[in-house]
């Protein structure tokens, strides 16, 4: 049935965006939708414009046999039940329930460890821990990658305490971050799902040194755990007062809502965290609910599969117009490749097209002057996505905003015109698409229910691919070969061992 919709699709005509545009008056009414956070007004709100990609009322259609054929319905249903959905590794994915959408029990284990979260930050924000103004939070991947965006989103402004990730194993990173924080009022926070990462755990050690080093009688009483694994914490030399455990089922990379995301309420206050978790679940609820391409997460999906399988393209660019989005494409680059870098199906069959796109990006305007010519020019068509606020995060003269927004939409305005010229060198072909997200405000209620339509968007490609978007083995083959080269008496290839010899590694 689904190869029968994939035929179909492939066979539809493909008109330019001029085209679809000049011969659909409704079309903006169609594909451009506000998405309101709650009757509210204070809520906030996201536009989502796909009015600027080639999808058009056939292929919408046709799309929306594949997720029948998929069983969308059936695999979404599964995912907020509670369910196993991931299949290779047993597992049900259960980041909903943190939001408060899901099954009851795991909404209500959820909620009683949000508590738990929520009264070790406000003791710790009282003073009952010493005065502490800086935390250190060590952890790699998603455990990472989502606090440091929200903290660079939403902390940027009068942080209760200054928060400094790290992730990477290379020394720099830790020492750029002693050399922030005084020892004398510096926490840890250690962010292992399994307690055992070697990246993590290696860091861990050596803050706890850098701590002992600088007067630090009991370091081991700086450090809170967050982990699905307390009892390793609790071996390791964690309290277990201060250890926050999450779920089993919630995947690293979609644990931000967890007690992951113990350093962004750290740096916010917990009022705030609990809207970031609120602007999710709206988006939550609107997923689970709204049917079709009514379904702002899988009409991107649609014209996501548009673009990888109907017209060949292997990149998206994700370019958000407000500096502190700075770390989005990051953090959306693990989201979707990690989920959706396979090349088997949901059964362990080999899929038969182009699974998750390369995503990359930046941050507009800088990079106009950086990658927009090949945009505009070059050979390779790459959708876009632009994503902006409407309110600016400054206090500076208004007219630093104009100008930034006008750049986001006319990037957009352009990419789909183009120019011709009878100077090839200034001819721009133009029909390249773009969508837009257009938050009415960078509030941590927005924000959250920006960062849960990606994951939604996310699940719903995987599913009218057919693949499990929560393994990620492809991690571990690297990882495993670095261990056996740590571990000495393995040989490798001619370049490797040269490489190792020559690093005074072999």
């Amino acid at each position: 049935m689904a190869q029968a919709v994939w035929n179909k699709l492939k066979e539809l005509e493909k008109p330019t965006l001029g085209q679809l545009f000049a011969g659909d008056p409704a079309r903006l009414d169609t594909l451009a939708t506000r998405f309101e956070l709650g009757e509210d007004a204070a809520a906030g709100a996201i536009r989502f414009d796909w009015s600027k990609t080639h999808l058009d009322a056939a292929h919408i259609a046709a799309f929306e046999e594949l997720a029948a054929a998929m069983d969308f319905a059936g695999r979404r249903a599964a995912l907020f039940a509670g369910d196993i959905v991931n299949p290779t590794e047993g597992r049900a994915a259960e980041h909903t329930a943190q939001r408060g959408v899901g099954s009851d029990d795991s909404v209500r284990l959820a909620a009683d460890l949000h508590h738990r979260t929520a009264a070790i930050v406000e003791a710790i924000h009282r003073g009952a821990m010493g005065e502490v103004k800086h935390l250190i939070h060590i952890g790699i991947g998603g455990s990472a990658l989502g606090p440091a965006l929200a903290i660079d989103a939403l902390a940027r402004d009068g942080a209760m305490v200054d928060v400094h990730v790290v992730s990477n194993i290379d020394g720099c990173a830790m020492e750029q971050a002693f050399a922030a924080c005084d020892p004398a009022t510096t926490m840890l926070a250690i962010a292992s799902k399994t307690f055992t990462t070697i990246e993590t755990m290696t860091n861990a050690e050596s803050a706890l040194q850098w701590l002992r080093e600088n007067g630090v009688e009991d370091p081991y009483g700086r450090v809170v755990a967050l982990t699905a694994s307390p009892d390793k914490a609790v071996e390791w030399g964690v309290d277990e007062t201060r250890v926050l455990p999450f779920s089993e089922s919630v995947g690293g990379r979609y644990s931000l809502w967890s007690s992951i995301g113990f350093p962004v309420a750290m740096a916010l206050g917990w009022p705030d965290f609990a809207e970031f978790l609120a602007g999710a679940a709206a988006m939550d609820v609107h997923f689970r609910d709204a049917e079709g391409a009514a379904n702002l997460p899988l009409r991107a999906a649609f014209a996501d599969q548009y673009y990888t399988r109907l017209r060949g393209c292997q990149t998206r660019g994700v370019f958000a117009y407000d500096e502190r989005l700075a770390l989005l494409p990051d953090y959306l680059q693990q989201l979707e490749m990690e989920s959706n870098g396979k090349s088997v199906t949901f059964d362990g069959q080999p899929v038969d097209g182009p699974t998750a796109p390369i995503t990359w990006g930046g941050v507009g305007t800088d990079a106009q002057h950086a990658v927009f010519q090949l945009l505009h020019q070059g050979t390779s068509l790459v959708p876009v996505d632009f994503i902006a606020s409407i309110a600016p995060g400054d206090d500076l003269d208004p007219a630093h905003h104009r100008i930034l927004l006008s750049n986001c939409f006319a990037q957009g305005a352009a990419l789909m015109a183009g120019k011709p010229s009878d100077d090839p060198a200034r001819a721009y072909p133009g029909d390249r698409p773009s969508a837009t997200i257009l938050l009415d405000d960078l509030t941590p209620g927005v924000f959250g229910a920006l960062i849960a339509f990606h994951e939604h968007r996310t699940f719903a490609n995987a599913v009218l691919m057919g693949i499990n978007p929560f393994d990620q083995f492809g991690v571990e083959l690297g990882k495993a070969i670095a261990n056996q080269i740590e571990q000495g008496g393995t040989r490798f290839d001619p370049s490797t061992e040269a490489l190792l010899a020559l690093s005074g590694i072999g």
